[in-house]
């Protein structure tokens, strides 16, 4: 349901992007995304700490944006926030009793310390690469093409990690099965 509403405000990105320009669609981004915190709230209580992030790094980038109208600084935000994450993620694995990862997946998944610090890597490479894919895409492909490619592309990439990440998790959790069951006689 997370990965549904933080994908509002992109849909309504790219549909402002091709009503209008990139500024248009950024001032819609900067509106969209704290009305959706506010409903968030209202609905569960409960905000996305990652999400409230997005949210003030899309405030900041997107007021830079308008104010100089220069679109860098918008084409910047998914890979500072997504270099971010990783560095607190990395971060994470050192500081406090439980890596981030683990803490958000303990109660759907036992695994070793040493599986616990591999999944948080994974998350770690992802948030990574997912940042040089977008600069890569807007700096590469231009302006449109990475509007496109936000929803979609990175959508699909995110998807395709939580995939593969489920199918380690399987694969690893069937070993650690087979390792405890008891031999038949």
């Amino acid at each position: 349901m997370q990965l549904f509403i933080d994908y509002i405000p992109i849909i309504f990105f790219v549909a402002a992007y091709f009503y209008e320009d990139i500024y248009f669609a950024t001032a819609v981004l900067m509106a969209v995304m704290p009305l959706v915190v506010i409903i968030q709230w209202l609905i569960t209580r409960k905000v996305s700490k990652i999400y409230l992030a997005s949210t003030l790094l899309v405030l900041v980038a997107g007021t830079i944006t308008l104010v100089y109208r220069n679109p860098t600084f918008i084409y910047w935000k998914p890979t500072v926030l997504n270099w971010v994450l990783a560095a607190i993620f990395l971060g994470s694995q050192w500081i406090g009793e439980k890596s981030i990862v683990r803490r958000m997946m303990e109660s759907a998944a036992d695994l070793t310390d040493k599986q616990w610090f591999q999944l948080n890597l994974m998350w770690v490479g992802f948030f990574v690469v997912i940042g040089i894919v977008n600069i890569y895409v807007a700096y590469g492909f231009g302006e449109e093409f990475w509007v496109k490619f936000k929803l979609p592309g990175m959508l699909g990439l995110t998807v395709l990690f939580v995939v593969a990440q489920s199918v380690w998790l399987a694969m690893v959790m069937k070993g650690k099965d087979t390792e405890t069951s008891e031999p038949e006689v």
